[in-house]
């Protein structure tokens, strides 16, 4: 009884640590975060089970990502157990893949612990549903990655998905009760579920990985009640940085914007946008829709440039091995990075409004600064305009080649002359260094000498959620956001304005689409149905009107109403007096 009682109280002690702890401080959490927010490159890894089946069960490619497939095609308990059978990661190399994010120039790695499938990577005390227990190979995947990654230099951690488990009896939910699923055998309770194997595999995995990075997913049905033992016990790995999937009131350390990059990403939070190469996370066989490493690379860029990091994915195969086309994206980004480097890590958001041929990122030091200006369209006629630079600027150069180029001051602005061909074939960085505290001018539309304000759609923030994926496609004149076909998608633009007054709003907007829209300025709201038609040419819409209460910055938002929204392309709006 006595040893019984002993285990007992090491076990509350052990789930309720951080109720002793001293709050942290500014100071301690910004000592605590200072390597993640230097990093800015992450790899994720999303391994399990589900890449036997690889997106195809019975036969059928099953739509949506690979590591879903359980549920999205209702595979049974017993029948998905199966696959652990031909799990055999016998081509499974934790120092190739800790050396291939390295080469990347990435510096930490995140990888599944376990994911909504409730299969464990790693040998679990409370499941045989793990590595160990349940497939041939029967050996731990995760303690050998986390020995490679930190041999290499990397930080490590581990996704953990606590809130959803479609093995074990508790775990999983349909969508409107929790503790059930579509099978009988995941009938039980949720409680117990997270008793049993929620709360002691994640002290497994902070007491015997020991991670830097905690990676919750999906808080749903977790109260303050229920998350509050897992959110204790993170005071057994001091330094431990979570994300903000927990659930119930714990906010974490980060933001994480999933599948697509916040337009002016968090003013007062560190987060990290998590991506996929392809179109899936876990392997998916047949999903060869394949980013390109330009666009990858400036994914990384602009993320970056707004003060984030990017986690970017890769879906091993059953057998172990890393899908040779993301191999190739990121030796090739990992070459980008070797030039380019200096420009990424380290670095902290631009400070542009808006820059039209690219991005920005910047060092701050006591006496001055630097700039690194990354450009994706490279001018024609030799000349790249940094607006609203004040500062004495003391050196330029190409970061790549090293070569000087010519700075010079020009009605507020700066000029650099550049070579007429770019020296990266994706992305440029000029290194730009100043004398001086960092002065910039906020440059933003204004009105016209007729009193209108022309907001083209290069000036928009795109807000997507998840599911959507509106974007700018080309520049000046011939920009327009397009794909806008989700209300899960709005426009913001912030312009100023010289006097206050009432303005008609009209939209240029080309496609057939459309639907109900609001109008949103100084949280006034006008809404507007907008028909659809079916001529495809450019086409002037009036929107309604907007006041403006007083001179100023000002933003506008378009906001689709969430019932009746098919989208157009936009090329721009006006407002008029």
């Amino acid at each position: 009884m006595k040893t019984i009682l002993t285990g007992f109280l090491l076990g509350l002690m052990a789930v309720t640590p951080a109720m002793s702890a001293a709050p942290e401080t500014p100071q301690q959490r910004n000592a605590r975060m200072a390597w993640w927010r230097d990093a800015k490159f992450g790899m994720f890894i999303h391994w399990g089970v589900y890449a036997v089946p690889a997106g195809t069960y019975r036969g059928e490619q099953i739509p949506r990502i690979g590591e879903w497939i359980m549920l999205n095609a209702k595979i049974p308990v017993a029948e998905y157990r199966a696959f652990a059978r031909q799990f055999n990661p016998v081509k499974y190399d934790p120092n190739a893949w800790a050396a291939l994010a390295k080469e990347a120039g990435m510096k930490y790695i995140v990888i599944t612990a376990k994911h909504h499938d409730g299969f464990a990577l790693f040998p679990s005390d409370v499941t045989d549903w793990d590595i160990a227990n349940a497939t041939p190979y029967g050996k731990d995947l995760i303690g050998p990655l986390a020995k490679a990654s930190r041999r290499q230099g990397l930080k490590f951690g581990t996704y953990y998905s606590q809130a959803q488990d479609w093995t074990h009896p508790g775990g999983a939910k349909s969508r409107h009760k929790e503790g059930e699923g579509w099978d009988e055998a995941h009938k039980g309770s949720f409680d117990d579920y997270l008793r049993t194997i929620a709360i002691p595999q994640t002290r497994e995995i902070l007491t015997r990985i020991k991670p830097d990075i905690l990676w919750w997913d999906t808080p749903a049905w977790m109260t303050t009640e229920r998350a509050k033992p897992l959110h204790d016990l993170i005071a057994l790995r001091p330094g431990l940085i979570t994300n903000n999937r927990l659930g119930g009131d714990f906010k974490g350390d980060t933001e994480t914007p999933e599948q697509h990059i916040p337009a002016t990403g968090f003013k007062d939070r560190d987060w990290e946008t998590c991506m996929t190469m392809n179109d899936t996370w876990g392997y998916k066989s047949y999903d060869q829709n394949w980013k390109s490493t330009e666009v990858l690379i400036r994914n990384l860029v602009d993320i970056v440039s707004k003060g984030g990091n990017y986690l970017l994915n890769v879906g091993p195969t059953a057998e172990g091995e890393i899908p040779a086309p993301s191999i190739q994206r990121l030796k090739e980004i990992g070459a980008w990075m070797k030039r380019n480097g200096e420009s990424i890590y380290g670095t902290t958001a631009s400070p542009f409004a808006r820059l039209t041929w690219g991005r920005c990122t910047k060092k701050i030091g006591r006496s001055g600064g630097t700039l690194y200006l990354h450009v994706f369209d490279w001018p024609s006629d030799g000349q790249l305009v940094v607006p609203g630079l004040r500062n004495r600027v003391t050196s330029a150069r190409l970061l790549a080649t090293k070569a000087k180029l010519n700075a010079a001051a020009n009605n507020g602005d700066v000029a650099l002359t550049v070579p007429a061909q770019a020296p990266d074939a994706h992305v440029s960085v000029i290194e730009l260094r100043y004398s001086g505290p960092l002065e910039v001018e906020r440059r933003l539309p204004q009105p016209q000498s007729d009193g209108k304000i022309v907001l083209g759609a290069e000036w928009a923030d795109i807000h997507n959620s998840l599911r959507a994926h509106a974007r700018l496609e080309g520049k000046g004149a011939n920009a327009k956001v397009t794909q806008w076909d989700s209300h899960e998608s709005r426009l913001s633009w912030n312009f100023m304005a010289n006097k206050p007054g009432v303005y008609t709003v009209t939209a240029e907007i080309s496609g057939k689409g459309g639907g109900g829209l609001n109008l949103v300025l100084d949280k006034a709201s006008v809404s507007v149905n907008v028909p659809a038609v079916a001529v495809g040419d450019r086409r002037q819409i009036r929107l309604g009107t907007v006041t403006i209460p007083s001179a100023g910055e000002c933003v506008l938002e378009l906001k689709p109403a969430p019932k009746n929204w098919t989208g157009f392309d936009l090329h721009g709006l006006t407002l008029s007096p």
